[in-house]
C-alpha cells in the first residue's frame, strides 16, 4: 500500500511539469515571432513563469520530504523508540509546511494566469483597434491616390462636377469602412469582456471553494485538537 501511493503524486506531478514549461515558452516564441507582445502580457508572462518554476521546485521538495517522512513512520513503527517517533513527527511536520507552501505557490500561479488571460484580451482588443485604425489610414490615403489620378485623365469642363462626386463617393467609402471595422473591434471588446467575466466567475468560484475547505480544514483540526486534549 506504501509503495503505491508513493509512486502515483510522484507520476502525477511529472506529467503536469513536462506539459507546463514547453507548451508556455513554445507560445511566447510564437507571439514574438509575428507580433510585438503587449507590454503588460510581457509582464504577467514573466511572473507566470517565475513562480512555474517555484511551483516545479516546491513539488520535489515536498515529493522529498514526504518519501523522508514515511521513511520516519515506518522506522519508528518498527522500532517503538521514542526517538524514532519524535523523528517521525519532525519529519511529517516538515512534509505538512511543505504540502501547504505547494498549495499557497498553486494559488499564487492560478491568479497569475488569470491575470495573464485578463491582459492577453485586453492586448487583442487594442491591437483590434489598432489594426482598424491602420486599415482606414490606408484606405483614406489610397483613395486620395486614386482620386488625383482619375483627376488628371478628366476632362477640365467636368473637373469642378468630378471633384464633388468623387469627394463625396470617397468620404461614404471611408465612413461605411469606418462603420465596418468599429463594430468589428466592438464585437471584440464584448468577446473579450465575456472572457474576463468567466474569468473572474470562475476565480469566485475557485475562492468561495477554498474558503468552505479551509473552514472545514479549521473546524476538523479543532475536533483533533479536543480529542487529543481529552485522551
Amino acid at each position: 500500500m506504501a509503495k503505491v501511493a508513493k509512486k502515483t503524486p510522484r507520476k502525477a506531478v511529472a506529467k503536469r511539469k513536462s506539459v507546463a514549461r514547453p507548451s508556455t515558452k513554445h507560445k511566447a516564441s510564437k507571439r514574438t515571432a509575428s507580433t510585438p507582445v503587449d507590454p503588460r502580457v510581457a509582464k504577467a508572462q514573466i511572473a507566470v513563469d517565475k513562480t512555474q518554476s517555484l511551483v516545479n521546485e516546491q513539488v520535489k521538495t515536498l515529493a522529498a520530504a514526504r518519501k523522508k517522512a514515511r521513511a520516519a513512520k515506518a522506522k519508528a513503527a518498527k522500532s517503538k523508540k521514542a526517538v524514532d517517533a519524535r523523528a517521525a513527527k519532525s519529519a511529517a511536520n516538515a512534509a505538512s509546511k511543505a504540502s501547504d507552501k505547494a498549495k499557497n505557490l498553486r494559488a499564487k500561479l492560478a491568479e497569475q494566469k488569470s491575470a495573464l488571460a485578463k491582459a492577453k484580451a485586453y492586448a487583442a482588443v487594442k491591437a483590434v483597434e489598432d489594426a482598424s485604425k491602420e486599415k482606414i489610414s490606408a484606405l483614406q490615403e489610397k483613395l486620395t491616390h486614386a482620386a488625383a489620378s482619375d483627376l488628371d485623365k478628366a476632362k477640365a469642363a467636368f473637373e469642378a462636377k468630378w471633384k464633388r462626386v468623387r469627394a463625396s463617393a470617397d468620404a461614404k467609402k471611408v465612413t461605411a469602412a469606418a462603420k465596418k471595422l468599429d463594430a468589428k473591434a466592438k464585437a471584440a471588446e464584448k468577446k473579450a469582456r465575456a472572457k474576463v467575466r468567466a474569468i473572474e466567475k470562475k476565480e469566485a468560484a475557485k475562492a468561495k471553494a477554498a474558503s468552505r475547505k479551509s473552514g472545514t480544514k479549521r473546524k476538523a483540526k479543532a475536533r483533533s485538537t479536543r480529542s487529543a486534549s481529552k485522551s
